[in-house]
């Protein structure tokens, strides 16, 4: 059976960590995959460790990562991706706004595509000035990057752990992971999901971080894009030459 981690990045979300257990146990219990839930604290200054510690005292599942200081939620995600040990590695952000739950219309995809992710664009539950921002900044980017990704910073992903941990990593890149996946020759499948209203925690996220920001890491991205080096190997004698040595 092949396994796989889910990534919970976690910045302050004290009030959301009890609520796991009863929110990944449809997962748990109908997934087909072998599974895992890594919670990664970025630095939290609330009790989200100490919550996080018993959590996984109270459930083998469950297990952590404690970053030294708050790093952002590209590093945190990037300590996950690095530290899971499983044929696959899933991403869910931890105020609940997603459900793990929807993690399982992933799973039918998994032999074909190196990433499947949430699309949630007809169910989104966020303020005007969310949408509008994103809206703005997914359009400019499937502009620049023609990744054909309709939700590209949706938090429920699934992807190949070594394709995963292949990706270019930098402050902001959580939101290119489709673009960055298939900048490196990977399938990629977009699959609708439920959203919902944030019920626990503050956004960490503002209009600068949320929409100008990005708008300026499209341009990096871009400029990775066209300078990216492709090749391919015509003929060799190499391994034919170190099977005769051997």
């Amino acid at each position: 059976m092949e396994s796989i981690c889910i990534i919970v990045p976690i910045y302050n979300e004290e009030e959301a960590i009890p609520k796991f257990p009863q929110e990944f146990s449809e997962y748990f219990e109908l997934t087909k995959l072998n599974p895992s839930v890594l919670l990664v604290d970025d630095g939290s200054r609330d009790r989200s460790l100490e919550l996080i510690e018993k959590l996984c005292l109270e459930d083998s599942r469950f297990h952590f990562l404690s970053l030294e200081k708050n790093s952002g939620l590209s590093s945190a995600i990037k300590a996950g991706f690095d530290c899971a040990r499983t044929d696959w590695v899933g991403y869910i952000d931890a105020d609940l706004q997603t459900k793990p739950k929807d993690l399982l219309k992933f799973e039918s995809y998994l032999n074909e595509f190196d990433l499947v992710l949430g699309d949630r664009s007809a169910s989104r539950k966020d303020s005007l000035v969310k949408k509008l921002s994103s809206k703005v900044a997914n359009s400019f980017r499937d502009f620049m990057l023609h990744d054909g990704v309709n939700d590209s910073g949706c938090p429920l992903k699934i992807l190949r752990r070594d394709v995963a941990i292949s990706l270019p990593f930098f402050k902001g890149m959580h939101r290119f992971i489709p673009a960055l996946v298939l900048m490196k020759g990977g399938k990629i499948k977009q699959v609708p999901v439920t959203h919902f209203p944030r019920v626990t925690g503050k956004s960490k996220f503002n209009l600068w971080n949320r929409l100008l920001t990005p708008l300026q890491d499209t341009f990096a991205v871009w400029w990775m894009a066209k300078r990216k080096i492709s090749y391919k190997i015509a003929s060799s004698d190499l391994y034919e030459r170190e099977d005769q040595q051997s």
